[in-house]
């Protein structure tokens, strides 16, 4: 995890986010957004491969984030979750503000790498 910026915690996932291993990606999630923190950003620069438990895992994030008044921010986007997160609406609702009102920060297809 990146603790550059402590009020921001940047959870980093690799290689492989399906029914085996998004338990613990979950488990974290959970944890950190139990700290009400601004923002919470999870980072797939690592990314090899998502089925439908990963993302799972990020509409998760993304629903107790409302709930917290926590922003979830995706960097380092792959094309292929890119393309995943937009067939199924889940960039339209990371697009949307917490439910305290606080501005709510894109998805970022312009930061996605490909």
């Amino acid at each position: 995890m990146d603790r550059s910026d402590p009020s921001v915690p940047v959870v980093r996932v690799g290689g492989d986010l399906a029914y085996a291993s998004a338990a613990p990606l979950r488990a974290e999630v959970d944890r950190l957004l139990a700290e009400r923190p601004r923002a919470l950003v999870l980072d797939f620069g690592d990314l090899l491969f998502l089925d439908s438990t990963g993302l799972s895992v990020i509409v998760h994030a993304w629903r107790e984030g409302q709930h917290a008044g926590t922003t979830i921010e995706l960097r380092a986007v792959p094309r292929f979750l890119a393309t995943i997160l937009d067939m199924t609406g889940v960039t339209g609702l990371l697009q949307r503000p917490p439910a305290d009102g606080r501005p709510g920060q894109p998805a970022s297809g312009s930061t996605a790498s490909a």
